[in-house]
Formats: structure tokens, sequence, C-alpha cells
């Protein structure tokens, strides 16, 4: 399955997210996904600003202007089955999770900064079962595992489950350099968490990426779309524009059908032979990497930033008994320190502050230990 990723690029106009679903049913793409965003879920308002090409503006404030009602993403569910393509999503919180369970989308899509989003995932969870005892089938997800360690996905896996679950490789970097990715370990992935594995690509190039995870097996290639990198979306500048996801969409026909007409290791040579006289051996194998999984060094630094952590909502005075409307699961991002991990969400609840908090700072044991 191929993703077209409009995410926010619509801008909350419906009918752009009509122009950028018909490219990407133009381009070849059997699914388009959308970012069902409520910036309250997401981060603070204190997290800090963001460069965009009118001037700098807190990143809050953006994620507020993407914010459109439950009847918008209802509207391009249909428009997309209208026009043959699958509709995927990726809420950020409970009340984004339970309004998108509640248009039936084709699947859910966990981004890679809220794979320890426990809350979220148990959630999803819980409603995947309860459609199974109903006698549905339950809604498939797909993961991004970006900026995380083997033991981050292991733990969303084994709440989720691996029914109709598909694991995602990702970099964590926009743009992410394609000498990271690190190829070599779908099948790891694949086979150490017996679901399937494909890729959602932040490199710019749209061909050497997706390539390659089809010759590795990949089942899912998920990439940017956007009607022009010149304008203001936050993902548009590392997405491709119509020709160029038609482009990504061929090459991986190509690679399929290469894999599929001789055996997959024979495939796989003559894709790798192809795409080294385009781009040379050494980029080509510095793509495929070691296939150990590690944290790529253009994420490094965002570990515990970009993923969630617990933060204060207000400043709380020492001797506070925390409640659940006081801390919230977040992404640290910009200025904020991070807090501590979001398993323990119901260990800080209900405990006494022994030193003082600031709002948006994030919860540390050092706040409920003498």
């Amino acid at each position: 399955m191929i993703i077209a990723e409009i995410g926010t690029a619509h801008g909350g106009s419906f009918e752009k997210a009509c122009r950028l679903m018909d490219a990407a049913a133009t381009a070849g793409a059997d699914a388009v996904k959308f970012q069902w965003v409520y910036a309250d879920e997401i981060l603070h308002p204190k997290t800090g600003t963001v460069k965009l090409p009118g001037g700098d503006i807190p990143l809050y404030e953006r994620f507020r202007q993407l914010e459109v009602p439950p009847s918008f993403f209802a509207d391009c569910l249909q428009y997309a089955h209208a026009h043959s393509l699958k509709f995927v999503c990726s809420p950020f919180g409970l009340k984004s999770l339970q309004e998108l369970l509640a248009i039936s989308p084709d699947a859910v899509k966990i981004a890679s900064p809220e794979l320890n989003h426990y809350p979220l995932l148990k959630a999803l969870a819980d409603n995947r079962s309860k459609q199974a005892a109903d006698g549905k089938t339950p809604v498939p997800v797909i993961i991004s595992s970006g900026v995380s360690t083997l033991s981050d996905i292991e733990k969303a896996i084994n709440i989720l489950g691996r029914t109709d679950v598909t694991l995602l490789h990702c970099i964590t970097c926009y743009p992410a350099p394609e000498s990271e990715y690190n190829l070599n370990l779908l099948p790891l992935l694949s086979k150490l968490f017996g679901v399937p594995a494909g890729v959602s690509d932040h490199s710019l190039d749209p061909v050497l990426v997706p390539s390659l995870a089809a010759a590795n097996g990949g089942t899912v290639t998920e990439k940017h779309i956007t009607l022009s990198r010149s304008t203001d979306g936050l993902d548009d500048p590392v997405a491709l524009e119509p020709e160029q996801f038609a482009l990504m969409v061929h090459c991986i026909h190509q690679c399929r059908a290469a894999i599929d007409r001789y055996t997959a290791e024979t495939g796989k040579a003559r894709i790798l032979e192809q795409l080294s006289g385009t781009y040379g051996t050494e980029k080509v194998q510095a793509a495929l990497g070691t296939g150990i999984k590690q944290l790529a060094p253009s994420e490094q630094a965002n570990y515990g930033r970009t993923n969630r952590s617990l933060h204060f909502m207000r400043s709380l005075p020492a001797g506070t008994v925390i409640t659940a409307q006081d801390v919230a699961v977040l992404r640290t991002e910009k200025i904020l320190t991070p807090g501590i991990s979001p398993e323990y969400l119901e260990t800080v609840i209900g405990r006494r502050l022994t030193h003082s908090a600031e709002a948006g700072e994030g919860v540390r044991w050092e706040h409920l230990l003498s």
C-alpha cells in the first residue's frame, strides 16, 4: 500500500484537501492520510516558536490554526472513498481518537511521537477488543517508529496486539538524510515483532528510500504529498509534488514487479544494481545501513523531546496533590524540559508535590520525592 500523507497541508480548506486527494489518486496512491489536530492534545502553549515564511510564531498557535471540526474529516473520508482511496488518519489524543473512530476510518495511524502515548494506545486497543467482541473486524493500525528504541516499539505492540498491525520504520527528521535510513532493518523488524513492516519516508528524494524499502520486503510506503513545496504547510518543504509522487509510485511498482518475477533475493539484487548505477554504490549501501536498530544520528538529540512525556499544565506550589487535570501526556518540542515517561501517569496522579512546578515543565521524580 502506498499512502499519500496529506497531514495538515490542506490548511483547513476542504477545497484544497480535495485537490490534494485528486493529486494523490492521479499519482497512483492507494490511500490518503490526514492528521486530526487539537493543539491541546499535542503540546503546551509555552512550548516555543516555529520558523515559518511569515516569521516566528508560537508552535501551539500554529497547531490551533490547523484545527477543523469532525465534519471536515467525515467529508474527506467520503471524498476519498468516492475516488477509490482508503482514508487513514492520525489522532493525537483521546478526544481526536474517539472522534476519528466514530467515522470508521480504513486505518488508524499512530505517528512516531505518539508511539509512547500509552493512554492513547490503550484506548485504541480497548476499542479494537470491543469491535472483535461484537463480531466486527477491528480497525487496522499502522505505527511509525521514528525516534524510538526496540523497547519502545515492543511496549506499543504489546498494548495494541499484532492482528492487522503494520510497523513503519521512520527517521524523525525533516528532511531525513537518505544515508541514515538503515533499510536493511525492515526484515528484522518484521521478524522480531511478527507484523508486516514498511517505511514512512521523510527524505527529499522520491526514489531511493521507497525503492530500497520495496526491495527489502516493505509492505507499506508513506510519504508526504503537497501541491507545491513553496506553500506554507508545516510539512510542505519535505513533501513530494504530484509529479514526483507519481515517479515514486512507478518505481515502487517496478521494484515489486522485479521481486514477483524473480526470487526475492534475485529481485533485490537487480534493484540494487540499477539504483547503484543511478546513485552510486556508496550512497545505496549507506541507505541500506547495518540492519541494527539504533536512533539515527539526526534524531538522537530529539529523543525524549519529540516523543511524549508528562508535563504540568499549570503552575503548582509544593504540597499540592496532583490531579488528572494538572498533568498531560505531551510532546516537549522546543524549549521546555522533558518529563518522565507517560507509563507513570497513574503513579503521578494523587501524589503530593515536594517541590513547586511551573506551567509546561516536565514532571520529574524530584517533584515527588523528598
